[in-house]
């Protein structure tokens, strides 16, 4: 069978599963523990599809793979399979929305929508499969993107950790954690480096196929456009609830970049956690 049509299978059955265990469970955050494993098996077929003999699909399926790991452990480690672990976001939406609305806002959005997307940032695997031609400079040049950004990721969730850890130490001991959210490290030159790392590497991806194809001209940009715009909305969700949280939220957006890592704005110091 075509590659392209077992995907389009596996989307059908992923997104009928994640419903379904949406309506059993009555929690939201299934595609959540889908997403790091989902795009990773697409990009294998592809790479399958082609015998593992084309060089640039074993390289975006390994490069994916890797993304696909840390993810994976960064979200199991904080609690995100375990029962009870849905994304809090999803329960202050419940909170704003009629049972109605949300229903719908589950199976089209939550459920399709998301679904459709991871489907859309592996194709790029699609547009190498159809256009075998060898390895070059270009390839090796987005494979170091790919890393640099994997291990932008990982730092900035490293840090995220070990701040949580230490805020929730704070709170166990009795004492008011200050400050009350991370703005240190890469947090100091952007409110998301994770998010920004999590999309570029997928518009890296979205390069190994120009390269193949040899024109950057590639329907596929539809898939981290449409990354981008998800993460543009998300922020903005999020961080409306960070503000109501803390008052003092405003004064960090005012001096930090939101997403692409700048150098903060004058007028404001970052607060360090103190032990």
């Amino acid at each position: 069978m075509e590659p392209f049509f077992v995907c389009l299978w596996i989307l059908a059955g992923v997104c009928a599963a994640t419903w379904v265990l949406s309506l059993v469970t009555g929690e939201h955050s299934w595609v959540d523990r889908i997403w790091s494993i989902v795009p990773v098996v697409y990009v294998w077929v592809f790479a399958a599809a082609a015998g593992l003999q084309d060089a640039r699909l074993d390289l975006m399926a390994g490069l994916v793979t890797l993304w696909g790991a840390r993810l994976t452990f960064n979200f199991a480690r904080k609690g995100g399979y375990a029962p009870g672990g849905e994304d809090y976001r999803w329960e202050v939406l419940r909170g704003r929305m009629s049972r109605g609305a949300f229903a719908v806002f589950n199976l089209f959005f939550i459920v399709i929508y998301q679904n459709v997307l991871l489907l859309l940032i592996a194709l790029p695997a699609w547009t190498a499969y159809q256009h075998p031609t060898p390895l070059n400079g270009l390839d090796v040049l987005c494979a170091v993107l790919f890393l640099l950004f994997l291990t932008g990721e990982t730092v900035a969730d490293q840090q995220q950790w070990d701040f949580h850890r230490w805020k929730n130490a704070e709170v166990a001991a009795g004492r008011e954690p200050s400050p009350r959210f991370l703005q240190t490290g890469l947090f100091r030159f952007s409110r998301h480096p994770n998010f920004f790392c999590e999309q570029a590497q997928w518009w890296v991806v979205f390069l190994f196929g120009c390269v193949a194809a040899g024109s950057l001209l590639q329907w596929t940009v539809l898939g981290p456009l449409l990354l981008t715009g998800l993460f543009i909305g998300s922020t903005v969700f999020t961080e409306s609830i960070s503000r109501s949280r803390y008052p003092e939220y405003a004064e960090y957006q005012r001096r930090t970049s939101p997403i692409v890592p700048w150098f903060p704005r004058r007028g404001g110091e970052a607060v360090t956690a103190r032990s």
